[in-house]
């Protein structure tokens, strides 16, 4: 039997990181360790992947990120989530909802 998948859906790591940190302001490393907690493991984060994202949502505007010390004393980027971070996280929850509910009416559809 094939291992499940445990890649990110494409399209929604943005969502997912803005949720994270509408939690709290974390690390990159905690950000990728709290949506696999909170997925209960079916989500892992490609560390790759989670750069480039956080850097894209740096640009945008929806995160702030600033260098602080970690628990145990190593130097990391923190980030948080802006006014616009909130604004987006609502928008790609929305629109989350309504693809995930058409695909539940897909896989239901009887004939």
């Amino acid at each position: 039997m094939q291992d499940p998948n445990t890649d990110v859906i494409q399209g929604t790591l943005d969502m997912l990181i803005l949720k994270t940190l509408s939690l709290q302001p974390l690390h990159g490393y905690g950000i990728a360790r709290r949506i696999e907690q909170i997925s209960r493991g079916t989500f892992k984060v490609n560390p790759g992947s989670l750069l480039t994202a956080l850097q894209r949502l740096e640009r945008s505007g929806s995160l702030d990120a600033e260098w602080k010390q970690t628990e145990n004393s190593r130097r990391a980027k923190f980030y948080s989530l802006t006014r616009a971070g909130r604004k987006q996280l609502g928008v790609e929850t929305e629109d989350w909802t309504r693809r995930a509910t058409a695909v539940a009416r897909l896989l239901k559809a009887d004939g």
